[in-house]
């Protein structure tokens, strides 16, 4: 019997609910807490069978103690933001629960992606007998097992990787972020990286760009930045000689996030106004529409893959590997758009292979270090069904 913690009541907290609520065979009793109880109980009302809510500070590691004592879990998704990945972990080694998240810790003052904070936990991890699955939704997270199971079945050496993460809906707003808008604007915003003969190549945000025509979407114009699967898959793969990600955005949307940097709105550096100090993206993010209520007459598909080059049996070899996502799809059945559906989807597989010991040990990991094989066969399975092709090399 297992009973899960979820933590986090966002577009993504809803969807990882409601897709584990499908497998009751796995994920025997369900609770939800968020620092909101209002958004716990609208999740709660959308599920045929019965789960449990709770109301927790994911910023106060007592807090979170208690509440892992009294749920008494086998396991803790956390998908609430990620500055408070760090004190999630902490509750989970004094509780001794096994942990999973779907992006990096990073920093409040600091826009920055790095494994180094949630990598350092590895040797109190493995000493407590737990586990922490890190990164696990779509990119990071299927984009590595897809790498991973390229590695496993079509190549000796992967040598050049390009993660490409293409967005072509439509939610009908001016201006509107497809997750949290505080996370989503300090990724966007921040110095581009990529990694290259064994150095890592900084570059200005969004300032080199490339088109690709995506699968059953067409061109698309395409922005390369950072992310921190790379930081994983190099540590993972030493063959890889080249990794980037590039991820599409659309004119109108530069436009309004251009705007928005001129004057200020992006800043994260506290500003004071009649008497208070404001965060001026705090502020911009009260402003723009919650990304969980984008679903409804959200239009077009998603198309997030892998394009990856290297060597098999002495031969060059390109192989591309994708997933297409449908919003208005993915709203009928979990009442959510795509992005939150390709980021829960994962880690409800995730936590199923954790809970039934499929994927296990003791210490911190990232997704690309266990067989991708089962994780490949849920994403056909449970709604995230991918595509692979060979090209000429």
């Amino acid at each position: 019997m297992h009973k899960v913690l979820i933590i986090g009541a966002g577009g993504v907290g809803g969807v990882v609910t409601q897709k584990c609520a499908q497998a009751p065979d796995v994920f025997n009793e369900i609770v939800l807490a968020s620092r909101t109880p209002a958004k716990c109980e609208a999740i709660k009302a959308r599920i045929a069978r019965p789960i449990e809510t709770a109301q927790v500070d994911a910023d106060n590691t007592a807090e979170l103690v208690t509440l892992i004592r009294n749920v008494k879990p086998s396991l803790i998704i956390n998908v609430a933001l990620p500055y408070q990945d760090l004190t999630i972990m902490d509750a989970c080694l004094e509780t001794g629960v096994n942990y999973l998240d779907t992006a990096n810790y990073e920093p409040p003052d600091e826009a920055r992606f790095c494994y180094k904070w949630q990598w350092d936990y590895h040797d109190r991890f493995k000493e407590r007998g737990i586990m922490a699955l890190l990164g696990c939704g779509f990119d990071p997270g299927v984009t590595n097992v897809f790498c991973a199971h390229a590695a496993q079945q079509h190549f000796d050496e992967m040598h050049d990787i390009d993660i490409m993460d293409c967005n072509a809906g439509d939610h009908g707003h001016p201006f509107a972020t497809n997750f949290n808008p505080e996370i989503n604007i300090r990724e966007i915003t921040q110095r581009g990286k990529y990694y290259q003969d064994g150095q890592w190549i900084e570059t200005e945000p969004l300032s080199v760009h490339k088109t690709f025509d995506f699968p059953q979407i067409g061109p698309r114009q395409m922005y390369l930045m950072y992310h921190e699967e790379e930081e994983s898959l190099v540590k993972n793969f030493p063959s890889i000689k080249r990794i980037r990600f590039w991820m599409t955005f659309s004119r109108e949307y530069l436009t309004h996030l251009r705007v928005l940097q001129n004057v200020g709105m992006t800043g994260i550096d506290p500003v004071r106004f009649e008497g208070h100090d404001i965060v001026p993206l705090k502020f911009l993010k009260a402003l723009l529409p919650d990304p969980s209520t984008l679903g409804a007459g959200y239009q077009g598909k998603t198309c997030i893959g892998c394009m990856i080059k290297g060597v098999k049996n002495g031969q060059s070899r390109k192989y591309y590997i994708y997933n297409i996502c449908d919003h208005a799809q993915c709203y009928r059945e979990v009442n959510a758009q795509a992005v939150s559906y390709t980021t829960g989807v994962p880690a409800m597989i995730g936590a199923r292979l954790m809970l039934s010991g499929q994927w296990s040990g003791k210490g911190v990991f990232n997704v690309e270090e266990f067989d991708p094989r089962p994780f490949m066969d849920s994403l056909n399975k449970y709604g995230l069904p991918w595509q692979e092709i060979f090209l000429e090399p």
